[in-house]
């Protein structure tokens, strides 16, 4: 699997409102600006609403308002930036268009809605708004070139915005979501009454043990070992895990499925069979002539 995949398995992202994904954090999303690559996300800092040029745009039918801030990106708006409300309204909308065209494209494929220019706006507060940055990807706020806006939260901006492909998983916001881990050293089919009638002193043999290694069953979703990460589904079978879970992050996980590893644990002192999601019997590891097997201590849990 691949983290994608992953995340899109968990419980919490799926049916994910894409508000809540557009406010995310993690949100990241790449668009084209010309030749250029470019990742829309919130920034740490945006300037005030007074500051920007306030324009009326249409996304097929639908009125927009659009906020530009300035931005060496469109050098001719530079140039004339602080003298801008002593132009006329013709003047100054000519300008934006030559400068800002490559611009509007990147936002008519984000929206994917054709867009048209029809004026000026009055700057007003920015509520009603979702206010974004547009940079180099990995820049951070530190891109001169960048340029930061606000556009109307319409419902098609949201739509079209709130995908969960647009939430960058190295975002720590994304990385660092708890996961449980159980450690799995063996699993076997056994008939539902042997295994009703385990009592301590009984020995389960697991010849798999040292020629099939360990692997990590992950929330009961996901199966990572030496192969990657793939799906787990639990098929009833006795399971010799670790007595107690381990604690994992999502990012941790990402990981695994991107550099696979072997899972190479100490034999424990104690361990538990687990079937369904249920602890069977505990007991320890043992010999019998020689075969590796699981002797119970206690059962009937």
């Amino acid at each position: 699997m691949k983290p994608f995949e992953i995340l899109t398995a968990l419980p919490q992202w799926t049916g994910v409102a894409p508000d809540a994904i557009l406010d995310a954090p993690a949100f990241s999303m790449q668009c084209r600006l010309g030749e250029e690559t470019m990742s829309v996300r919130h920034a740490d800092v945006l300037p005030a609403v007074s500051e920007m040029i306030a324009l009326s745009v249409f996304f097929g039918d639908e009125p927009h308002a659009l906020l530009i801030a300035r931005s060496p990106r469109f050098p001719e708006l530079d140039k004339i930036w602080d003298a801008r409300s002593d132009l006329p309204e013709p003047i100054l909308l000519a300008l934006v268009e030559k400068d800002c065209g490559p611009f509007f494209q990147m936002l008519e494929n984000a929206v994917r809605r054709q867009m048209r220019l029809a004026g000026l706006l009055e700057p007003a507060g920015g509520d009603g708004l979702v206010f974004l940055r547009a940079s180099a990807p990995g820049s951070g706020d530190g891109d001169e070139n960048a340029v930061d806006f606000g556009l109307t939260r319409s419902a098609a901006v949201v739509s079209a915005f709130g995908v969960l492909r647009n939430l960058d998983l190295s975002h720590e916001s994304i990385r660092s979501l708890p996961l449980s881990a159980e450690l799995e050293y063996a699993s076997f089919a056994l008939p539902y009454e042997d295994r009703a009638s385990l009592a301590p002193g009984d020995a389960l043999l697991l010849p798999e043990i040292g020629s099939t290694e360990a692997r990590l069953i992950v929330d009961r979703r996901f199966v990572a070992n030496s192969s990657g990460v793939a799906p787990f589904k639990d098929d009833g079978r006795l399971r010799v895990v670790a007595p107690e879970t381990r604690a994992m992050t999502l990012g941790e996980l990402f990981d695994r499925a991107e550099n696979p590893a072997e899972e190479k644990p100490e034999s424990p002192s104690q361990l538990k069979l687990a079937a369904m999601g249920k602890t069977v019997a505990a007991g320890y590891f043992g010999q019998v002539a020689s075969s590796p097997a699981f002797i119970v201590e206690s059962a009937g849990f």
